[in-house]
């Protein structure tokens, strides 16, 4: 497990009261037959996502470690859900995602 799946199991057993989220997953691959397939979400798409439980609001939470970059996509996408009313940002700890949930 990478430092960056440990910090998101980690803020999504943190926000586990207060929040339902989900972990975003995609995936690319070749099938039988050679052609190529990719699944999943939009590139900038947040890794966590779902909603808090006191209001229903939406939550998009882009996780990176310390020194973790992010890139124009993740940061284009993190405005536009704010644009629309969501809670998003970007966290590199539990504390972090803490304080985004609750308006901090």
């Amino acid at each position: 497990m990478t430092e960056e799946h440990a910090i998101q199991n980690a803020i999504r057993l943190a926000l586990a009261d207060s929040c339902v989220i989900f972990r975003t997953n995609v995936g690319c691959g070749w099938t039988k037959n050679g052609s190529y397939l990719s699944t999943g979400v939009p590139k900038g798409y947040s890794d966590l996502n779902g909603h808090r439980k006191s209001d229903g609001r939406a939550v998009y939470i882009e996780v990176k470690t310390k020194c973790g970059k992010v890139t124009d996509e993740q940061k284009k996408f993190i405005n536009q859900m704010k644009a629309t009313g969501a809670i998003a940002g970007i966290c590199r700890s539990v504390e972090d995602a803490i304080k985004l949930v609750n308006g901090g």
